[in-house]
């Protein structure tokens, strides 16, 4: 389900965020389906469970999930979270193409880039 790299820079509670997050926004968890505990979880992965308790607080504010007390956490069918999502991934996206403009990188060769990209 969700892997940690232990040499990665970003916390433990962010990978966990992410991980859910892609799973979420890929259809590894449709609308309304039951994450795991956050104890179960934090057993799965061997942290604690703060930890985890964080991530799903986090994306329940960003609206990826939603919580029923006495039930669990579920997967939330939001278009506004994806709304949000989105303009955050242009900002990074409209970065890198400064950035990769500011390189060398031709217009071609990010057309190119892009094309790749969609196709995979």
């Amino acid at each position: 389900m969700i892997s940690l790299n232990y040499r990665d820079s970003r916390p433990i509670y962010e990978q966990i965020k992410d991980g859910l997050r892609k799973l979420i926004v890929t259809g590894g968890l449709r609308p309304d389906e039951k994450l795991p505990s956050v104890r179960a979880l934090a057993a799965q992965l061997a942290i604690n469970p703060n930890t985890i308790q964080r991530a799903y607080n986090e994306l329940e504010g960003e609206g990826y999930i939603y919580s029923v007390p006495g039930k669990g956490s579920f997967a939330a069918g939001n278009p506004g979270a994806d709304e949000a999502r989105r303009k955050e991934l242009e900002t990074q996206v409209r970065e890198l193409v400064a950035e990769l403009r500011y390189l060398g990188v031709t217009a071609e060769e990010l057309s190119a880039l892009v094309k790749e990209a969609l196709t995979r």
